[in-house]
């Protein structure tokens, strides 16, 4: 998915509700202001302007409703013939659910003209804010490239010689050719995404070998790279992927995880609210652990560890549950290492944790200072566990696909299991959610991990 279609899309929201809001203020200045000479208006009185705007306010939302559930909040690209006939069908959708609301209630309305004509405003409006809104898409991705996707083009026959002329022909479509090879070795591709920040790779050869085209997504995914390609009858499509015919060919877009679009919006709110929910009840606590930790040793309260999310290294938080400079002890304990089955590193009864970090630890209150990071965009509530660069570094291929997602303070791995788990069903776990994700088995993992937090003390 390009990330023009994700902004836009998110776009048209505040926009359908502005038209609409503008469609039922401009029926009621039509009827009163204007049709008003030809007949009478007889109900200034008993439905004033405020108060007729707050009933559509109430039926805008119930509008936006009714276009979600027709498809115009979809990512996927529509024609304007396409999308017409959607606001025509929703919006007529929604004036029927009025009139049978008004119809139930057996009363009359104070106007038949404020129905019909704000259904037939809500479709010109609506139209028009669709026709307003890809004006606006075409300046600012041709003039700003504003959320445009720089593609690495593979192939030099007839096939890709129409793809690149559809894209160059048309900057609007939000790509731009930054390399073309012809039939390249794994290496060369290594090379061409390096330097220039490829963001996608479009395989428009049907005849690449398929051997290099399971490598070729490999190296895609493990460098969170957009891979297209122009199928043919032969090639096996994977669990998450997406057409896209913007530039006149079928291309097929194997994704590395189901979470995209409006997922990607809603995961974003849900993990910004549940931290600001989460420092508002816990920082009577926070207070109380911050004095404890200063009392029983010199250091500062937080510790920030270097982990790696994704592609991106950052500094994550937590309440100190060890001595100062515990990091440099690790190399003269790394003997007494008891993660024998990857690349971790654990002890049981660690020397340097203190008194107060055995307690924080035990009831895994040393990670709630996370909720900062979850704030800064660099974890999320729920993903893959974070570990350590020089851990990552000694991942396998198949390690590599749980930084699909980004980073997060509890996931499936450790509301099935937490430190009891071995290595390898660690990231089985974390990669079965990278490729399966979804807004309910978020929720369903945060449950269990409230209730694992009960009954569970694998942490000491």
């Amino acid at each position: 998915m390009k990330r023009s279609d994700l902004i836009f899309t998110v776009a048209h929201l505040p926009l359908d509700f502005l038209m609409l809001l503008s469609a039922g203020f401009s029926t009621y200045l039509l009827r009163t202001q204007i049709l008003d000479t030809f007949r009478p208006v007889l109900f200034e009185f008993n439905l004033p302007l405020e108060r007729f705007m707050l009933l559509v306010f109430g039926v805008s939302i119930m509008f936006i409703g009714a276009l979600a559930i027709s498809g115009l909040y979809s990512v996927k690209r529509r024609g304007m013939l396409d999308e017409f006939l959607r606001i025509l069908v929703a919006s007529s959708a929604g004036i029927m659910v009025i009139i049978l609301f008004i119809f139930l209630r057996q009363e009359l309305f104070n106007s038949r003209f404020l129905v019909v004509g704000g259904w037939i405003l809500s479709i010109i409006f609506l139209t028009f804010g669709r026709i307003l809104m890809r004006l606006a898409r075409r300046h600012f991705v041709v003039k700003y490239d504003v959320g445009s996707q720089k593609v690495l083009i593979i192939g030099k026959d007839g096939i890709s010689e129409r793809i690149v002329e559809k894209i160059n022909k048309d900057p609007a479509l939000g790509y731009r050719i930054v390399k073309r090879l012809d039939n390249p070795e794994i290496e060369e591709i290594r090379l061409a995404v390096g330097s220039p920040g490829i963001h996608e790779v479009i395989l428009a050869d049907i005849n690449y070998p398929q051997d290099k085209v399971v490598q070729m997504v490999d190296f895609c995914h493990e460098n969170h790279l957009v891979f297209r390609f122009v199928p043919n009858l032969y090639q096996t499509l994977t669990t998450n992927y997406s057409f896209d015919t913007s530039t006149g060919l079928p291309l097929l877009e194997l994704r590395r995880t189901s979470l995209d679009g409006w997922g990607r919006v809603a995961k974003r709110l849900m993990d910004t609210f549940g931290a600001i929910v989460g420092f508002v009840i816990f920082s009577p606590l926070f207070l109380i652990i911050s004095l404890a930790i200063k009392l029983e040793t010199k250091g500062p309260i937080f510790v920030k560890l270097k982990r790696v999310t994704q592609k991106r290294e950052f500094f994550m938080y937590k309440f100190r549950s060890m001595v100062d400079g515990a990091d440099k002890m690790k190399e003269s304990l790394i003997h007494l290492n008891e993660r024998v089955d990857g690349p971790l590193f654990k002890i049981k009864n660690d020397p340097r944790i203190t008194r107060v970090g055995r307690f924080i630890r035990k009831y895994r209150i040393d990670e709630l200072a996370q909720f900062l990071n979850v704030l800064k965009g660099e974890m999320s509530l729920i993903g893959p566990r974070p570990h350590e660069p020089g851990e990552i570094a000694k991942y396998e291929k198949h390690h590599k696909k749980v930084l699909g997602l980004k980073a997060g303070m509890t996931g499936m791995a450790q509301a099935s299991g937490s430190s009891d788990l071995n290595f390898e069903d660690e990231v089985k776990m974390d990669t079965y959610y990278v490729e399966n994700w979804s807004l309910f088995f978020d929720i369903k993992i945060l449950i269990k991990t409230l209730l694992r937090l009960l009954v569970d003390r694998s942490a000491t």
